[in-house]
């Protein structure tokens, strides 16, 4: 008696399945209209250039991404990313270069110039800050070279 149960509910699905492609056909034609016929209704306008994109798509995701690549890039204008280093000796008494100055400026020449100064005796060390490449303290020779370095390097991307 199982199989009789069994193959009643075959032909029942058969039934169902045949039923939901005869739906669907139907669908189809009432959709696309008679291939002989020509439309009356207007062409309907095309798309906007970039329609917005389903939540959870790839497209979605990869304008996400794109928006949050122009917001980093625009953070990452502003970080002290440019780095330049001048060594030297600030006495005739000492060797080796051990006086520094070092230049950290972002892509808008802002940023910091930090200075050492060693002597046989002591060490001193500056920090002046930079706007647009320029300081309001005065700047000594090899300062102006750290920052005359960066500026010249930084070509188009620095103001």
């Amino acid at each position: 008696m199982s199989s009789t149960l069994a193959g009643a509910f075959g032909v029942a699905a058969l039934f169902v399945a045949v039923l939901a492609l005869v739906f669907a056909i139907q669908a189809l034609r009432a959709r696309t209209g008679p291939a002989d016929q020509p439309s009356t209704e207007p062409t309907p306008e095309p798309p906007p250039a970039q329609p917005e994109a389903k939540p959870g798509t790839v497209k979605s995701e990869l304008r996400r991404l794109g928006k949050e690549l122009d917001v980093t890039r625009g953070e990452l204008k502003e970080t002290l990313q440019h780095l330049a280093v001048v060594r030297y000796d600030a006495f005739g008494d000492t060797g080796g270069k051990l006086s520094w100055s070092m230049a950290l400026l972002d892509d808008n020449g802002d940023g910091v110039v930090l200075t050492s100064i060693n002597s046989r005796a002591d060490a001193r060390t500056y920090a002046k800050e930079i706007k647009s490449f320029t300081s309001e303290s005065k700047l000594s020779p090899e300062e102006e070279e750290a920052i005359d370095t960066l500026h010249k390097e930084a070509g188009p991307t620095v103001n």
